[in-house]
């Protein structure tokens, strides 16, 4: 699956911190692959991605392709941020189910045209700053 990627003139308020495991999500989510990882032994996704799967401990996981769109399961606006992002507020944040039945929490891209609401659909986007990519979601047809 292949995301849109959005570009940002900034760096993210809060980078994640990458391991020689994650390398590779981030890596393919800067080329806007939206990826997992899946268990070869029971074939459940988890997220984040994992080394280990957490319902049946196997250490045998390959690396997956996510569907990119999915519901609004909840969302908050935050007007009163943490000292690190509070040059970004008033800004969006929710709870996504995925159509692949991964539930997942970002930021969400909102739309002067489709304002946020529980239940409403919404596609995985790339928010590619200067110094690497986050994930986001927002509002879709």
């Amino acid at each position: 699956m292949t995301l849109e990627i959005l570009r940002l003139d900034a760096d993210r308020a809060y980078p994640p911190r990458e391991s020689e495991f994650t390398k590779t999500f981030w890596s393919d989510l800067g080329q806007g692959r939206w990826r997992t990882t899946r268990c070869r032994a029971c074939e459940r996704q988890t997220f984040p991605p994992k080394p280990v799967c957490p319902h049946c401990w196997s250490a045998e996981v390959e690396w997956s392709d996510l569907g990119a769109r999915g519901t609004l399961y909840s969302f908050t606006r935050i007007h009163a941020a943490p000292a690190v992002f509070a040059p970004e507020a008033p800004y969006a944040c929710g709870i996504v189910d995925l159509e692949d039945g991964i539930r997942l929490a970002c930021r969400l891209v909102e739309r002067e045209d489709m304002p946020l609401a529980v239940g409403q659909a919404v596609e995985v986007v790339v928010l590619q700053y200067r110094d690497g990519p986050l994930f986001a979601a927002r509002p879709c047809a």
